[in-house]
């Protein structure tokens, strides 16, 4: 058991472990919402990642509370179905970086509620859109202490030059992530 992330009773954290084509996502959370989603760090993304790979559930308990089921089945579909992401519930969050009114809540906020799918954006239009266009090297703080990947798609964030900059789990899962959504918007009826 882990003190609740609010200073409140304890909450009973699960985990569970999806394998995607990038490998093994570990999950964790509670019946209050997701605590953490964490990338495999890789120096060589696995052969044959397709986005067509399977997404499944490897390691769980069989009880998953419900924000872990709607957290993996939101990801099930990222990687298999995308198209379908934006008619599932995206799940409760219960993490302390996501619990305080800080910028760098409403840098994640404004992340996942404004930069769609396929979409990217510099660290700067990042800034600005999250209201303060001069404070583009805190949204890289932000960037740093996301708890939720790819739900909150830092990975969307990039260098103005254009380069893709630096990413938590490396940068190769960056540049897979940002191909994958390129590819599959592709696919999609406009």
């Amino acid at each position: 058991q882990v003190n609740s992330k609010q200073g409140g009773s304890p909450c009973k954290e699960k985990h569970v472990v999806l394998l995607s084509p990038l490998g093994k996502i570990d999950i964790s959370g509670c019946e209050m919402g997701v605590h953490e989603i964490k990338l495999p760090k890789m120096s060589v993304l696995p052969s044959g990642a397709e986005s067509s790979a399977a997404c499944e559930v490897c390691e769980g308990p069989e009880e998953l509370p419900e924000p872990l089921q709607q957290c993996t089945a939101w990801l099930r579909a990222y990687f298999c179905e995308p198209a379908t992401t934006g008619s599932l519930p995206v799940p409760a969050f219960h993490h302390p970086v996501l619990q305080r009114d800080s910028f760098t809540r409403q840098v994640l906020w404004t992340l996942m509620n404004d930069v769609k799918f396929g979409e990217a954006v510099s660290y700067k239009q990042l800034a600005h859109l999250a209201g303060n266009s001069r404070a583009a090297r805190a949204v890289g703080g932000a960037m740093r202490s996301n708890p939720i990947a790819i739900i909150i798609p830092c990975h969307r964030v990039i260098l103005s030059s254009g380069e893709t900059g630096h990413y938590g789990a490396g940068h190769l899962v960056k540049e897979w992530l940002l191909s994958h959504e390129k590819v599959q918007k592709e696919k999609l009826p406009n």
